[in-house]
């Protein structure tokens, strides 16, 4: 039997597959990045009106706030420095002022000083050359209330070069620290030679000195009848400039020198002049003897 021919089925083709096809996945977290729970909740507050603002606008809010803010502050303060500005200013004038003034006064005051200084000088050589007889130039001599020039010789004495350097020595045993400084004592030490060698004026650094003269010290500085000298130490004394070198530097005291020199690298010259010439001394202290009651002779 034979059949009815069967009419040709045809095929319709599938779509395209999409080229992201394969990135499902990927593809649905891009399209729906915000759940649609929050999307809703998002929704429904921006419809009541209680949205808020972003947080990128909320922070550059807060920052142009704070630029007004320290803006603000810089002004005040800047302006508050011009307003002191002036005040600071007067009051520096004015404590130049007053240190200008004092030092004037001051000044006078040391002028006076010494006038008067001198004004009792006069009086001592003239009361030393009525009272002194034939002997009056020779106690004024003496005494320093003159000044005298004449032969002699020119001692430098200053500090090591060094004055850290230490060890065993004259100094050994003292209290002082042992290092390159010239001491109070070591001057004594000096002056006493030069007087038991024949000096018959001595002055240190331009300061006469006398019979009553000390030599002191006042930390690290060496005082002079209180005056406070500095290094080297220019020692001028008058006598028989060679033989006046030559009995100093053969004296125990000259050797004590010369230990320091030796052991702390203490620098002394000495030099013969023709001629030195001292001050008087800046003031004098006269000093009467008088016989006790009922000791009298006979």
């Amino acid at each position: 039997m034979c059949g009815m021919p069967q009419p040709p089925v045809w095929s319709t083709p599938s779509p395209p597959s999409r080229p992201d096809a394969s990135m499902s996945l990927l593809t649905n977290v891009m399209d729906h990045s915000l759940d649609d729970g929050y999307a809703e909740a998002a929704a429904r507050k921006q419809a009541e009106g209680s949205g808020g603002l972003p947080r990128t606008l909320r922070a550059k809010l807060g920052l142009a706030l704070g630029l007004v803010l320290a803006a603000l502050i810089v002004t005040v303060g800047a302006a508050q420095a011009r307003i002191a500005a002036p005040v600071v200013a007067k009051e520096r004038e004015e404590l130049i002022d007053r240190i200008e003034r004092e030092t004037e006064a001051a000044e006078k005051i040391e002028a006076d000083v010494d006038a008067l200084r001198e004004d009792v000088g006069e009086r001592q050589r003239a009361a030393l050359q009525k009272h002194g007889g034939d002997k009056g130039e020779l106690t004024a001599l003496l005494s320093g209330a003159t000044e005298v020039y004449g032969p002699g010789i020119r001692l430098v004495v200053d500090d090591a070069k060094d004055t850290e350097q230490g060890g065993g020595g004259p100094r050994e045993s003292s209290g002082f620290s042992d290092n390159g400084r010239v001491r109070d004592r070591d001057m004594q030490q000096v002056v006493n030679g030069l007087w038991q060698s024949g000096a018959e004026a001595i002055s240190i650094n331009g300061q006469r000195l006398t019979s009553l003269s000390a030599i002191r010290a006042a930390g690290d500085a060496i005082l002079v009848d209180n005056k406070p000298l500095v290094p080297p130490y220019t020692v001028l004394a008058v006598g028989n400039g060679q033989q006046l070198s030559t009995d100093f530097q053969d004296s125990v005291d000259g050797q004590y020198l010369h230990a320091l020199q030796e052991n702390f690298n203490i620098r002394a010259r000495i030099y013969v002049e023709d001629e030195v010439r001292l001050p008087a001394a800046p003031s004098l202290i006269v000093r009467n003897a008088e016989p006790q009651a009922g000791k009298g002779t006979s």
